[in-house]
């Protein structure tokens, strides 16, 4: 069998089918054909979480039509061997259960066996993927259900998926891991955090993880009214906004007001929609930070904004890979009970 595998590619460019050479993430097409390469894992999948401002960006384009969606998905990853939208350029991530483990496959960093049953941490965008049949479309929680089957290459990472926490939830979680795992990072003692987007998954795990600081003041800004009774309700939330983060205007003066002037120390921007960077800029005080962690972000838009009002903050762009992140982040739903309630209710 092992003559019969593909050589050694860790980082997967032998699946590139157009452009050839190119790495998998930035390729127009992919190949998930069988059979793996020796240091490949391949995985029978059985969910795909797709990326919040993905999904959403499909669903409306498709009028939260289930079957449209179901077709749209299908068509997309049939024409690129893997979930990539091309609108939004992101992905998502998949559970599965692991078929085969190539011999090469670096067990010692990443030990697996036949049969486990993970969540790749690496986006659906490099990742080759091939769907037999959509099972279900669940629109409230942007994950489709599905019989197929994905690559992983040596240099992907995964997570075992924990028998604590039921898999859908642990799934939402380990999708957004990077975000609380950054947030960590950068917030410091003292800081006013705010989270533009806040009611989503990766707001809350920013904000709960934000908040874990010492006199840290934490802010959530969201838009609809069923997110903003819910943040209120948190202890760890201390100031609700409602605004529409596109409004950058009114988000800033809500922001000032709610600070008495300082602003944000640090600006995390999870929001799943488009042209919300200059709210998130306007909210931040002279040299503060903003991390743009949301996949709807566009770096020009960013860039020549922060420019043209004369801003003189640190603008990051969001990684969703931190070391230890999916421990960290499955931590923080087994610490707080209110996170587990929230997460229970929108996910398992």
């Amino acid at each position: 069998m092992t003559k019969e595998m593909r050589q050694h590619d860790p980082l997967g460019i032998q699946r590139v089918l157009v452009p050839k050479g190119f790495l998998p993430q930035q390729a127009e097409k992919l190949d998930p054909s069988l059979p793996i390469a020796q240091d490949e894992l391949l995985i029978e999948v059985e969910s795909l979480n797709i990326d919040s401002a993905s999904f959403h960006q499909i669903a409306n384009i498709c009028n939260k039509d289930v079957a449209a969606i179901e077709r749209h998905i299908s068509e997309l990853v049939a024409i690129r061997g893997k979930h990539h939208n091309p609108v939004t350029g992101s992905g998502g991530m998949l559970i599965g259960r692991v078929a085969q483990i190539g011999p090469s496959f670096p067990l010692k960093e990443k030990p697996v066996e036949i049969g486990d049953r993970i969540a790749t941490l690496v986006s659906l965008t490099l990742t080759p993927l091939e769907i037999r049949k959509i099972r279900k479309i669940h629109i409230n929680t942007d994950r489709v259900d599905i019989e197929g089957h994905a690559i992983l290459f040596a240099t992907g990472i995964f997570s075992k998926l924990p028998s604590d926490i039921p898999e859908t939830v642990a799934l939402a979680v380990l999708d957004v891991a990077g975000a609380p795992a950054q947030t960590r990072r950068l917030v410091n003692d003292g800081d006013v955090v705010v989270v533009i987007g806040g009611g989503g998954k990766s707001g809350l795990l920013c904000l709960y993880e934000a908040k874990r600081k010492m006199d840290v003041k934490t802010i959530a800004v969201d838009y609809t009214h069923e997110a903003v009774e819910r943040l209120d309700a948190f202890p760890f939330v201390d100031e609700v906004i409602q605004a529409d983060a596109r409004n950058a205007v009114e988000v800033m003066e809500k922001v000032w007001n709610a600070t008495k002037g300082h602003m944000g120390d640090i600006v995390i921007n999870v929001a799943n929609i488009p042209e919300t960077e200059m709210a998130s800029i306007l909210s931040a005080r002279p040299r503060g930070l903003v991390y743009f962690f949301s996949m709807a972000t566009s770096f020009t838009r960013a860039a020549l904004g922060a420019e043209g009002i004369g801003s003189d903050v640190d603008l990051r762009i969001g990684n969703g890979y931190a070391e230890g992140h999916a421990e960290l982040a499955l931590g923080l739903i087994r610490e707080s009970s209110d996170l587990r309630k929230i997460f229970m209710e929108q996910f398992s």
